[in-house]
């Protein structure tokens, strides 16, 4: 299973956050470390906070931050949130035109091998995938 660029910067921009809280965090420095387009980012900002994960607040002093400690911020369930359901096939949709469906055999094994990928996910935390907080803050430059 192969995660857009909308899920990979989400997990960005909560390992940003994680490794600078308690500090609100710009979006616009966040995509300035990551070299991404601060108009993207904004909006996986946007839907991270919809999503319960970040907290946002405008103006001067204003930015990102978690919405809840990085020990309650399951990996899968931000993956999940951000992936919207993407099947991981055609046929796991809403567009079920294949002509062999009535009769493959691949949607068990996909839908198993789906759902042990966000089991395994599910199995860590945002504090557990930043734990090397020191390295972390040196490469985030903080």
């Amino acid at each position: 299973m192969q995660l857009n660029k909308f899920t990979d910067y989400a997990l960005r921009v909560l390992m940003t956050l994680a490794v600078r809280a308690p500090a609100r965090v710009p979006t616009s420095e966040i995509a300035a470390l990551f070299g991404l387009s601060e108009n993207h980012l904004s909006k996986v900002a946007t839907e991270l906070a919809r999503a319960g994960f970040v907290a946002s607040e405008r103006g001067r002093n204003g930015g990102l931050i978690l919405a809840r400690p990085a020990d309650e911020i399951r990996i899968g369930d931000v993956v999940r949130a951000m992936k919207r359901n993407d099947p991981v096939v055609e046929c796991f949709g809403t567009n079920t035109t294949c002509l062999i469906l009535p009769a493959c055999g691949l949607r068990a094994p996909l839908a198993q091998a789906q759902e042990a990928f966000f089991a395994t996910l599910d199995r860590y935390t945002l504090a557990d995938v930043t734990r090397s907080r020191r390295a972390l803050e040196a490469l985030l430059e903080v």
